[in-house]
């Protein structure tokens, strides 16, 4: 049997799919430069807390979207204003 190891407390995916088609993606709106930075604000206060870019997460329209695991906190239209609440939420 394989044994789970939990070498951190939280999840976070940044959804950053890039359609070839050109139709509406996370990538478009700035997902990957946001990935970039909220890995950033966080590996500054914490190091239990991943943060991992994600494959598309079928939330196009609402991108660039965030998620929050084990929370399941499904975060829509984030921009970079949004990282101070997104290192609050998760280091609280």
């Amino acid at each position: 049997m394989i044994e789970a190891q939990r070498k951190f407390r939280k999840l976070i995916l940044v959804c950053t799919n890039e359609r070839a088609d050109g139709t509406e993606c996370c990538a478009q709106k700035n997902a990957v430069e946001l990935h970039k930075k909220i890995k950033e604000a966080i590996k500054a206060v914490t190091t239990d807390v991943r943060v991992s870019k994600s494959g598309c997460l079928d939330n196009c329209t609402t991108g660039a979207t965030v998620v929050i695991m084990p929370d399941n906190i499904w975060l829509g239209q984030v921009t970079e204003e949004d990282i101070p609440e997104i290192v609050s939420q998760v280091t609280e």
